[in-house]
């Protein structure tokens, strides 16, 4: 297994992909786009999310848009590469998602 902050491998990668699905990982950023049914509820995600990076010290690129959120992450202590720690981000985004309207 791969320390935290260390890049993940492209077979490791894949491995956690299968376990999020709508995520990808393009141009080494571990991304994924919600939609929402209403803005206000897509600002709200925003500042859930911005919570979780918080707590994590992990932070990702987000992108408020109308009705929509996009979330873009790499490790930058690793090189700007995918790493545990954006899949442990990414997995607290799902979590939480949901409970906003996400789809």
């Amino acid at each position: 297994m791969t320390a935290q902050g260390q890049p993940l491998g492209e077979e490791e990668i894949q491995e956690r992909l299968a376990q999020l699905p709508g995520w990808s990982v393009e141009d080494d950023l571990l991304r994924r786009s919600y939609s929402f049914d209403e803005n206000f509820a897509a600002a709200a995600a925003l500042l859930h999310v911005a919570a979780i990076q918080e707590e994590l010290g992990h932070h990702a690129v987000l992108t408020l848009s109308y009705r929509r959120l996009r979330v873009a992450v790499n490790t930058h202590s690793a090189g700007g590469r995918v790493t545990d720690l954006d899949f442990d981000l990414a997995r607290r985004v799902e979590k939480v998602a949901p409970g906003h309207g996400a789809h």
